[in-house]
């Protein structure tokens, strides 16, 4: 057994993928915008990635914009049958790399198009709505209408399945009456477990539930906890983060991104470790610490 099949799989969109995904985001430039300083070293980051038996990937068109698919295509087309590319809709980039709601139906339909152009597929296998009532966090607010336009996409076959990002749980169910949810993106990690209860939930519902930031993302996690705990184990803190997240639950997909075939390789190793009850117990500090840190553990 591969070191990566150690994670095991689950079942998304008709595929069996590795729980041990990778992220594309990192192959933009500085701020997610603009070409990569080295774009050969990051077709060779998507192909050792492959390489190694990651069968999910997760990319969207406003990553550059048109970077990273492009990147994609370059390095992986044409496609092997059991890869699963899961692309991201809902904003644009400015000239200046600033982030933009877009999210009338003209928009969304050219975001499909665009995401289908520069992958170099006839259709999408998922694509995700990413919420924009909060830019930072879930935040509640209909999408419906956004997200009804996305499904008519689905019906006419340039998507074969739709997820959801950025949301809450009444967004989830609202998304749930308009078409099948394949899986959930939102942020999760030793820090910011707000979405323990949703995650039981949707695995009770067999809906992957893909966290992003593992280690906080642009606001990286400060963990003596977490810092410790790696020490002792002689494994680095994102290796802790990412075996945590794969013990928490069964339906929780990864896709940590890198640009680094060195940490591309540090990420897949996380795959094969399994932390004690005590280790894991240990962990739950860095919430309550979190927590504390916020105001949140005070009634």
């Amino acid at each position: 057994m591969s070191i990566i099949e150690q994670s095991g799989t689950f079942e998304i969109a008709g595929h069996s993928v590795k729980r041990m995904g990778y992220g594309a985001m990192q192959l933009a430039g500085p701020g997610v915008f603009g070409p990569p300083r080295d774009p050969e070293g990051a077709v060779n980051v998507l192909r050792a990635a492959l390489e190694a038996g990651i069968n999910h990937i997760d990319t969207s068109d406003f990553y550059g914009p048109h970077v990273t698919n492009q990147l994609i295509k370059k390095a992986l087309h044409p496609y092997a049958d059991d890869l699963l590319i899961v692309t991201k809709i809902s904003a644009r980039r400015d000239e200046k790399g600033g982030w933009i709601p877009a999210l009338s139906a003209d928009e969304l339909t050219a975001a499909v198009h665009d995401n289908l152009r520069n992958l170099g597929l006839e259709a999408l296998d998922v694509v995700n709505f990413r919420s924009m009532h909060g830019l930072h966090g879930p935040a509640e607010g209909s999408i419906a209408e956004p997200f009804s336009v996305l499904a008519d996409l689905k019906k006419q076959g340039l998507i074969r399945h739709l997820g959801l990002s950025n949301v809450t749980p009444t967004q989830i169910r609202e998304g749930q009456a308009i078409t099948d949810i394949a899986c959930v993106q939102n942020q999760y990690n030793l820090a910011h477990r707000h979405d323990d209860a949703l995650i039981d939930d949707l695995a009770k519902q067999n809906i992957a539930y893909v966290p992003f930031f593992p280690l906080g993302g642009f606001s990286p996690l400060q963990s003596q906890i977490l810092s410790d705990i790696a020490a002792r184990l002689n494994l680095t803190p994102m290796q802790v983060a990412l075996a945590w997240l794969l013990q928490r639950a069964p339906n929780i997909l990864l896709i940590p991104g890198t640009s680094s075939l060195a940490h591309l390789h540090e990420n897949i190793a996380a795959s094969a470790v399994t932390l004690t009850t005590e280790v894991v117990a240990e962990l739950d500090g860095v919430w309550l610490a979190a927590k504390e840190a916020s105001g949140e553990g005070h009634s």
